[in-house]
């Protein structure tokens, strides 16, 4: 048998219809407020979707802009690597050029030098310091100072060169990050919302270390570059400063070459001609000394002559002095053998005085031609060497050498050009 079950609660009937109110109002309000929730997602939706899309339009045009930015720095690093590398070759190559003419220095020096030591060998009077061993000590320093200069040169120039090779370094080191810089931008330029390579990254939204603000990024590009200018502008005044410095340099050496040698022509020809003296001179010597030898066997020849006549005068005087008495008269004859013995007494005197005096002469052209000889051996002694000098400096007129010739005289070696290295 069934049980009726009575409610626990009876309601009035104005609960019923507040309630059926209630329910209706709170329906009517939940769906304006869902309508209201509707059509903000939609206006949500539609804004998010266009600021998505301006966004990645917005990045894409600032990579893009980004890119160019890196092209234009890379163009121009690309630009100033190319420049430093001509430089660097040039200047290498200025650097050579130097070197090579401080290396033909060691041959005038060496001549120089040698003319110097050849010149000692004079003798007694001769040596004198004269316009030649001047001009020669003056070329040794000329020399000195150009080798001074030129080796100054190459310092200056592997100096400037490590500045170079550092500039470039940094240039280079530049470039590849920007290389690299520009690939990761590109790439990410390319990337879309569709790319199968995009996905969450951990912490994207960090500031990475080094992180550096494009002013920052502009004046690093542009000091490497004002850097790689300068040390190129500078280089480039060297390789002015190193070119007029061989050249002056060899117009000094090639000027002192002239005057050394116009010295040298001008003492041959005074040799020369002291030379010429003295033959000449000897010639007549020998000459007068052949003649008086001839008068001394004259004069002593005149003297034995006189030797019998004495011997016959003074026989009859002495005979005569034994007449007898009356008969040992002082007559015309005794005073004519007297005189005839004092005349032959007299001239035998002046002969033997004129002797003496040819003979003293004698020995004075004799001193004269033995002082003659001794300085005429120093004048060819002294134009010998003079002579031999001159030869030696015709090393100095020979045909300049290749640079291929000059390595293999030396060494038997070709020496290869300076490369730069990269």
């Amino acid at each position: 048998m069934a049980t009726h079950v009575r409610p626990t609660t009876r309601f009035q009937p104005p609960d019923w219809f507040t309630n059926n109110y209630t329910i209706s109002t709170n329906a009517e309000r939940q769906r304006d407020a869902s309508h209201q929730v509707r059509q903000e997602g939609r206006f949500l939706r539609n804004e998010t979707d266009n600021q998505t899309k301006w966004d990645q339009h917005s990045n894409n045009v600032r990579l893009a802009d980004r890119v160019d930015n890196i092209r234009k720095w890379k163009e121009i690093m690309e630009k100033t690597l190319a420049d430093l590398d001509k430089e660097i070759a040039d200047l290498s190559e200025a650097k050579e050029l130097t070197e090579q003419a401080l290396e033909a220095k060691n041959l005038p020096l060496d001549v120089a030098i040698e003319c110097l030591t050849l010149r000692e060998g004079r003798q007694s009077i001769d040596v004198v310091q004269d316009d030649p061993e001047n001009q020669l000590h003056k070329e040794v320093e000329v020399i000195e100072g150009i080798r001074k200069q030129l080796q100054q040169r190459v310092s200056d120039s592997f100096e400037q060169l490590c500045l170079l090779q550092e500039a470039r370094q940094q240039v280079q080191a530049d470039l590849q990050d920007k290389n690299i810089a520009l690939g990761i931008d590109i790439d990410q330029y390319n990337l879309t919302d569709r790319s199968p390579n995009i996905s969450y990254k951990p912490d994207c939204l960090r500031v990475p270390k080094g992180s550096t603000t494009p002013q920052q990024w502009e004046d690093f590009s542009r000091y490497n570059k004002e850097r790689a200018d300068a040390e190129m502008l500078a280089s480039n005044r060297l390789r002015e400063a190193i070119h007029h410095t061989l050249q002056q340099t060899d117009n000094d050496l090639e000027a002192q070459k002239i005057a050394t040698e116009f010295a040298f022509r001008k003492r041959i020809h005074e040799f020369e001609r002291a030379k010429d003296e003295l033959e000449w001179q000897k010639k007549n010597t020998e000459d007068e000394i052949a003649e008086l030898e001839n008068d001394i066997r004259g004069l002593a020849e005149a003297i034995r002559a006189k030797t019998n006549p004495m011997k016959l005068a003074q026989t009859r005087l002495e005979n005569r002095t034994y007449r007898p008495n009356v008969e040992l008269c002082r007559d015309a004859p005794q005073y004519g053998l007297t005189d005839e013995v004092k005349q032959l007494e007299a001239t035998k005197r002046a002969l033997e005085e004129k002797l003496k005096q040819a003979q003293h002469a004698l020995d004075g052209l004799e001193k004269n031609l033995h002082r003659i000889n001794d300085d005429l051996a120093l004048k060819n002694n002294s134009l010998m060497l003079d002579k031999r000098s001159m030869d030696v400096r015709q090393k100095l007129n020979a045909r300049p050498q290749t640079a291929v010739e000059r390595n293999l005289t030396l060494t038997g070696i070709e020496r290869e050009k300076t490369k730069v290295l990269a």
